[in-house]
């Protein structure tokens, strides 16, 4: 259980330039979480979970991730490295608490992507089949869903990894642009669909009950796990200590303000037992007898849902990167590019496997241990916060998460309780893939684990 020394952890990527700055963070963050939760959660958890209630399980979720979004922001204002919980974990409780975090948190991007890169091909395919073009099945399916391969799926993440591999001052521009024409969609949506919102749709307001909304809860709470990403980026930053906490909590509040509103308008507009679909927002539009801003909304989802890509990409290559210059993996994996500046290795390393992934694999069940891993890291950060003021009083911490002990005690439990809602299968897989990192730390890591 030896602890890693923290400036050594400081030191590292000193030398990287700082290209992000609040406005790229914040459009990062909320591009990263306002993706497939907005675009088909909303609706399918309305119509299977809580009703119009949905916007009461956003709220629960929403308050849950601040207080681990302010876990967050201590750490990465104290220790601005791009290894998130990785890091922190080291410092505080470890070398293999590091590993097992820096692996859980691989896991979770390269399947939460896999699987927004297969919500992508959805709408696509539901896209071009509005204006006549049909692709073969067999192309838009894993061969677990009856097809040969995702292969738009593979080419979009492909594509991607691509650009980010000719670094984050041109990867920042277009992730802005993306965003802003998701958001553009999301208010043409509330705009468009307000007019039509009948009351009686929201009767009744709460049809499964409270056990409903935390229920609702406990899955949209997925929707939420895109402002991880940002702790990632904290060598990328300027003005690090101040910048960051501010993007991680106005992420989030934009983000839960968009969800609500959507929910309200969408569940206003049809009623809440029809919205079990993926593309809600397009089958609301169509529904209402909009059939043109439907295809607009659409178009814009086709090109949001690509922030998403980007940004867990982004991120999962970060922890690789880190996880290298720790020696948990290959050196090769932590080189920067002399041109770029981007750890392209690690790049590809985590392109090329979700691309796999995400054209070959059963991706439905597959991301079902998403939630196990993401909770167990947030339950992670948030003892990591205690850890590190007991062990390194003596750290400079520009922000500071307040009352206490209060919050990072509450964001444990809040973590604990979640983890003990979600179901058997899915901490079967999480325990799946810790099985596999397991056989690599014996393996490799711990032989070559660098102090």
């Amino acid at each position: 259980m030896r602890r890693k020394a923290i400036d050594d952890l400081m030191c590292a990527g000193n030398d990287k330039p700082k290209t992000l700055g609040l406005f790229d963070l914040t459009i990062m963050g909320v591009g990263a979480i306002i993706g497939t939760g907005i675009l088909v959660l909303t609706g399918i958890v309305a119509a299977t979970d809580a009703g119009p209630g949905v916007v009461f399980s956003f709220l629960i979720a929403a308050l849950a991730s601040a207080l681990i979004g302010l876990c967050y922001s201590e750490l990465t204002t104290t220790i601005p490295s791009s290894g998130s919980a990785y890091v922190y974990s080291w410092i505080t409780m470890g070398e293999q608490i590091a590993f097992f975090s820096g692996w859980t948190l691989l896991g979770v991007y390269i399947t939460t992507t896999a699987t927004v890169a297969n919500g992508w091909t959805g709408y696509v395919a539901s896209f071009l089949r509005e204006i006549g073009i049909n692709l073969p099945h067999s192309l838009t399916q894993s061969p677990f869903t009856g097809g040969l391969v995702n292969l738009p799926a593979v080419l979009i993440v492909l594509l991607i990894t691509l650009l980010l591999t000719r670094g984050m001052s041109e990867s920042k521009v277009v992730n802005n642009v993306l965003v802003l024409v998701k958001i553009g969609i999301i208010i043409l949506f509330v705009i468009v669909g307000a007019f039509s919102v009948k009351s009686s749709n929201w009767k009744p307001f709460l049809p499964y009950g409270v056990k409903g909304i935390f229920t609702g809860a406990s899955t949209v709470f997925f929707s939420f796990l895109g402002f991880d990403a940002l702790a990632t980026s904290a060598e990328d930053c300027k003005h690090v200590q101040k910048n960051l906490p501010i993007a991680i909590i106005a992420s989030l509040t934009i983000s839960t303000v968009l969800y609500i509103i959507v929910s309200l308008v969408m569940t206003g507009d049809v009623k809440y037992n029809l919205l079990n679909v993926p593309e809600a927002m397009s089958f609301v539009l169509i529904t209402i007898k909009h059939p043109i801003v439907a295809q607009i909304v659409s178009a814009g989802a086709i090109l949001g849902i690509l922030a998403v890509i980007l940004a867990f990409i982004y991120a999962s290559s970060n922890i690789a990167m880190s996880m290298s210059r720790g020696g948990f993996l290959p050196p090769i994996f932590s080189k920067l590019n002399s041109k770029t500046q981007t750890p392209n290795r690690s790049l590809w390393l985590i392109g090329i496997t979700t691309a796999v992934c995400a054209g070959f694999l059963d991706i439905k069940n597959l991301a079902t241990f998403a939630n196990v891993g993401s909770l167990c890291i947030f339950f992670i950060i948030s003892l990591a916060v205690l850890l590190l003021r007991k062990q390194h009083p003596e750290l400079k911490r520009s922000f500071k998460v307040p009352f206490g002990v209060v919050i990072p005690i509450l964001s444990a439990l809040v973590c604990l309780l979640l983890l003990f809602n979600l179901p058997a299968s899915a901490w079967i897989k999480y325990i799946g893939w810790l099985a596999i990192g397991l056989v690599l730390y014996f393996a490799y890591s711990k032989s070559h684990v660098i102090y």
